[in-house]
């Protein structure tokens, strides 16, 4: 019988505000902040923030461009044995990649309860159908993940509002 693999949380912590460093990064050139380390051996080998708005991509989330990142520099299209980390829980299009991109396992900070397909919108990973055995876990940095992310929509809608604001003055 396989024996389960022991898995060290001892740096949850510590890759996860890498993750959050790369959603601020994302948040300063205007994309959603949502920012995705791969660990492999102890190592970040993978990075990415939310780009889909400036690189005309929507394939382009945190976790895709982590997982690129990490596949180009292992020269490898799978990751066996790699933890990716996520400032908010994964989309079905990011959950797809992880699994066949064969990461071991994924862990998010805040839950995205209008997308999010690891716990809020149904649970992806652990669907029988799938051939790759995904550990998920979340809350880890939940609330600063999900301030970063209440922070730029706050501040995307007053911006939104003195726009309006200067646009009706000027009509005037």
């Amino acid at each position: 019988m396989k024996r389960p693999k022991i898995i060290d949380r001892s740096r949850d912590d510590e890759f996860m505000r890498e993750a959050l460093a790369l959603a601020a990064e994302g948040a300063r050139l205007g994309e959603v902040p949502v920012g995705a380390v791969v660990v492999h051996n102890g190592h970040i080998i993978g990075r990415g923030f939310n780009r889909p708005i400036s690189s005309h991509d929507p394939s382009a989330h945190a976790e895709m461009v982590a997982i690129r990142d990490a596949a180009s520099k292992l020269e490898n299209y799978r990751l066996p044995g790699s933890t990716l980390y996520v400032t908010l829980e994964p989309c079905s299009m990011c959950a797809g990649l992880i699994v066949h991109s064969r990461v071991q396992r994924v862990v998010y900070g805040a839950t995205e309860p209008k997308a999010g397909v690891a716990v809020s919108r149904g649970q992806f990973f652990s669907q029988d159908f799938l051939n790759h055995c995904v550990l998920i876990e979340g809350g880890v940095a939940a609330e600063r993940c999900s301030e970063i992310l209440s922070e730029f929509f706050r501040a995307r809608r007053l911006k939104s509002r003195s726009g309006e604001a200067m646009e009706a003055r000027s009509e005037e």
